[in-house]
């Protein structure tokens, strides 16, 4: 259990929140939510005691032991994978290195075989018989093959340094876990097996995440940055934004009883348990939300841009022709023999298990870089507009501010500045904001100037790569309600769960020899697919 009492942080300029009193126990998820820059990472910084509080204290039970994910993905370069998933368990890994140390003397003396004898109690008292095989059994689950678990951490690429990292703060069972945004980075099958290891983690979790779906599978409970204050709430996300904007609406309505506010309150609350799956959170979860009175829930201050996309034109017969497309990088075999054609009205989402492959296909796609053989071939009809995953390039001339940066995009009717900050506002760049040059700008507003100049391209294919990163829950669930209306043709990749669930109508999987592609197919239809699940069967028992 971990206390946090009467918890205030101050910069020079700025009061993140004050008076926090929050106590976490053990069999709970708690995901920690707010707008960007509200201070969620940093809050975990002062639970795992990386940064002091201007006043208060957080306090951890006697004899327990606390873990985070690291955040550096350098810091064991000399390390072997397995070790540095023990190093996990701080005192487990010392002990281990001190007998390792003590065995291995050449003048061995009674002293030193005393102090292994206490080394050894300690270390059967840890577990550390089952330090390798638990170690091995993380690694698996996320994905790192056996083969890899003696290698050095140097020898691995980002993506797996990433998961061995996720493993390293899993491991030994802690009592009290800490993740901030455990799920960036990871592929499909890894986000699943974490989903279903945390569901089933008996002690106390915090968590920080944009992942709106892992936050519904696995919180029991939601800690609400907002109004500079820190407050807790039962249930997990869709439960915490459905409650906020009923209590803005019960709120606003003064003309309702009191007795009609409480029966429409325990009608929501009726519907959010009967819904509850079966899983143990979810009936835990159940339990308290029976328990919630009026009082217990708040509306939010959280600001929503305005999203939305209108084509000029609709798309003819003709939408997207790609054939035997290959490509190699450095060498290396990205994908090949890639084709597939595209109709008019479908939204689809390219799976694959590389952010680099998909890149590669949207740069190819968007003739923004030569395939090694294979055609793109677009409808005459068709007008594209595209998000890359890096969007450095759109920003290179840093002196420009937001209004000007976005004047570039727009037609003449549109380029007085009484349009463009009118438009700016609603993407939630108001008053000054919008005269602050694009150089300073945080990774969230340069992805909402880019949404700004899609939605001024008024293109009827929209090209979208991972674009809900850097975006906060409020803009991610704008943008995806935005591409649910769109009404033109949408190629994308995202690690948005509940994103690719509601928007996209047509899976495509890139695979090293060429694609899976599912018509008419949900993304939950296309990871119960029998073929999906062997073949996360087969990577986890390389």
């Amino acid at each position: 259990m971990i206390t946090v009492t009467d918890v205030s942080l101050r910069f020079s300029d700025k009061k993140l929140f004050e008076q926090v009193d929050l106590k976490f126990t053990p069999g709970n998820c708690y995901g920690v939510i707010g707008a960007n820059g509200a201070g969620k990472s940093t809050f975990l910084k002062i639970l795992s005691g990386d940064i002091e509080p201007t006043t208060g204290n957080v306090s951890l039970s006697p004899n327990e032991r606390l873990t985070t994910l690291k955040q550096n993905h350098y810091d064991y370069e000399e390390f072997t994978v397995i070790d540095t998933v023990i190093m996990g368990h701080k005192r487990l890994y010392d002990i281990i290195e001190e007998k390792n140390n003590l065995y291995m003397k050449a003048d061995f003396s009674d002293a030193d075989g005393m102090l292994v004898a206490e080394l050894e109690g300690e270390f059967s008292e840890l577990n550390g018989w089952e330090a390798e095989p638990q170690a091995t059994s993380l690694l698996q689950g996320l994905g790192i093959s056996e083969s890899l678990i003696h290698n050095k951490m140097s020898e691995l690429d980002a993506g797996q340094r990433v998961k061995v990292l996720l493993a390293q703060a899993l491991f030994g069972k802690p009592d009290v876990l800490l993740l901030d945004e455990p799920t960036n980075g990871l592929d499909t099958p890894s986000i699943q097996w974490l989903e279903e290891f945390l569901i089933n983690f008996e002690n106390t979790l915090i968590v920080v995440s944009h992942d709106r779906h892992f936050l519904n599978k696995v919180c029991t409970h939601m800690v609400d940055v907002d109004f500079e204050k820190i407050k807790l709430f039962v249930g997990n996300y869709d439960f915490w934004l459905e409650s906020s904007q009923l209590a803005s609406k019960l709120q606003g309505d003064q003309n309702i009883k009191k007795e009609e506010k409480i029966k429409e309150l325990q009608d929501f609350i009726a519907r959010f348990s009967a819904n509850a799956s079966k899983s143990k959170q979810a009936t835990s979860r159940k339990k308290m939300l029976e328990k919630i009175t009026l009082d217990d829930i708040q509306p939010s201050s959280r600001r929503y841009p305005f999203v939305g996309f209108k084509p000029e034109r609709e798309i003819g017969n003709d939408l997207l022709r790609v054939e035997n497309l290959s490509k190699s990088i450095d060498g290396k075999k990205i994908f090949d023999n890639v084709s597939f054609t595209l109709n008019r009205g479908d939204k689809t989402a390219f799976i694959g298990r590389s952010d680099v492959v998909l890149t590669t296909l949207f740069k190819i796609i968007m003739g923004e870089m030569e395939p090694d053989s294979g055609t793109v071939k677009w409808g005459v009809t068709t007008s594209q507009s595209y998000m890359p995953k890096d969007h450095s390039a759109e920003f290179t001339n840093g002196s420009l501010t937001i209004i000007d940066w976005l004047r570039q995009y727009t037609s003449k009717e549109e380029s007085d500045n009484t349009f463009l900050r009118s438009f700016l506002g609603r993407m939630l760049f108001s008053g000054d904001e919008v005269m602050k040059e694009v150089s300073v700008l945080s990774g969230g507003e340069r992805v909402r100037c880019i949404l700004s100049k899609l939605m001024l391209s008024k293109a009827n294919v929209l090209v979208l790569d991972d674009p809900t990163n850097h975006l906060d829950l409020e803009s991610i669930t704008s943008l995806n309600n935005g591409l649910i209306d769109y009404k033109g043709a949408l190629l994308f990749s995202s690690h948005d769960h509940q994103f690719i669930q509601t928007v996209a109508n047509r899976i495509i999987e890139v695979t090293p020899n060429g694609v899976v592609d599912r018509p008419e197919t949900t993304y939950d239809e296309f990871l119960d697919t029998k073929e999906l699940q062997e073949r996360i069967k087969k990577l986890y028992a390389m």
